[in-house]
């Protein structure tokens, strides 16, 4: 399960319409990928299809749909968004990273 917090559905559902997207219908496509400084990053996108590989997940009115695969690497995760002056952006809270770089787009277990 992955949990999105209000206020990364808030900057979700404005993206999302901005790009032609629909929150209603369409996917947040999250991922894990082999790269950045600690060995895996994040991966973030939206999608209109959903693949007979991706498990589907719904929190807070979105939905999010994740290759099986990188499920492994996300289970428990709580997407947050951080706007501020000096904010990130969207950032993935793991409880399954055990180490992750100072801007926090990759991680490693």
């Amino acid at each position: 399960m992955i949990k999105v917090s209000n206020t990364a559905k808030s900057r979700i559902t404005q993206l999302m319409a901005d790009g032609g997207f629909n929150v209603a219908k369409d996917f947040v496509r999250v991922g894990v990928k082999s790269g950045g400084c600690s060995g895996l990053s994040y991966e973030l996108d939206f999608d209109k299809i959903k693949g007979e590989n991706d498990k589907l997940f719904e929190d807070n009115n979105v939905k999010i749909i994740v290759d099986k695969k990188s499920f492994l690497y996300l289970i428990g995760t709580i997407l947050e968004y951080n706007g501020g002056l000096n904010g990130k952006g969207f950032v993935f809270n793991n409880p399954n990273a055990n180490r992750t770089c100072g801007c926090g787009e990759s991680f490693s277990l």
